[in-house]
């Protein structure tokens, strides 16, 4: 594996300049105390995930509030906290402390497995990465995907960083995968088709000369992690339209080369296929009566 690393490790000026990484060493999974409500996946308790996706009462959406603002917070103090010389290893740790601090579960762990409490995809991982003791070098892009179980509810979110001076290509994709979001949260309401979102963020993709990768959806989000409906970013037939009260994340992850990816032995770390940089960005919304509202913002 180191020898097939070094390998990776390359420049590759087609894509831009940075890092190719695989997966190296990282460490064990983080403890959670007793007192900490476990969701259900942890515990006896089995939350019923709807067969179609779920609207929400007053009192399911004052959770989700609450949840999604928690995810937000957190997310937002990574901005100071990432910087080149630092492992993502080191992020998990952060993430994880300042989710017990608040009484709060950090949904990824031991979720089907899952090993660490956040996923951190660099360059040119897609979505998944494991936090490893790599350092984070300067010119990196990393995106930090949190998700915390507080109060019987997940908030979703995640955001691409820059690692210290960003090159312009790589500058370019996390602009345009922020675009993506913006325009597809914007395409929400009441009675629209959920084929919309993914058809607006596929054109504009397309327009500035990106790559949506497709195998990567949002998802319905409530008391459990994950449920309907599917939220595709590219271009779709998926069944029904939006009502109030629902609540799912939209999350595109967008790459400068092939929409192809390939899944690592570990299950979970999924990288492009060409070794182009990918970013994406994440929230959770509220379809409301007139609209929708970012609960992750």
């Amino acid at each position: 594996m180191e020898s097939l690393g070094r390998f990776w490790r390359t420049n590759v000026k087609k894509f831009g300049v940075y890092e190719k990484v695989l997966p190296v060493q990282t460490t064990p999974s983080r403890k959670v105390p007793d007192h900490i409500i476990k969701p259900d996946y942890l515990t006896d308790k089995k939350i019923i995930v709807p067969s179609v996706p779920e609207i929400k009462d007053v009192n399911q959406i004052r959770g989700m509030r609450r949840s999604c603002k928690l995810a937000a917070n957190i997310l937002q103090q990574l901005n100071k906290f990432i910087q080149p010389g630092i492992t993502t290893d080191e992020i998990d740790e952060f993430v994880h402390n300042l989710s017990i601090e608040a009484g709060a579960y950090p949904s990824p762990l031991n979720y089907n497995g899952f090993p660490k409490s956040v996923c951190t995809s660099v360059n040119n991982v897609v979505l998944h990465g494991i936090p490893d003791l790599r350092l984070l070098e300067n010119g990196d892009i990393v995106n930090v995907d949190i998700t915390v179980f507080f109060k019987g509810f997940h908030g979703d979110c995640s955001k691409t960083f820059l690692v210290g001076d960003v090159d312009d290509r790589g500058l370019e994709l996390v602009g345009v995968t922020e675009e993506c979001l913006n325009i597809g949260i914007k395409s929400c309401g009441p009675g629209v088709p959920f084929t919309e979102i993914g058809s607006k963020i596929y054109k504009h993709a397309k327009k500035c000369g990106l790559t949506v990768i497709p195998s990567v959806l949002g998802h319905g989000i409530g008391e459990y992690f994950h449920g309907l409906p599917e939220i595709y970013h590219t271009i779709n037939t998926y069944p029904g339209v939006m009502k109030p009260g629902m609540t799912f994340t939209i999350e595109p992850a967008i790459t400068h080369g092939s929409e192809d990816t390939v899944l690592l032995e570990d299950n979970w770390t999924l990288l492009t296929e060409d070794g182009s940089r990918s970013a994406q960005i994440e929230h959770t919304i509220l379809i409301t009566e007139n609209g929708a509202e970012i609960l992750t913002k």
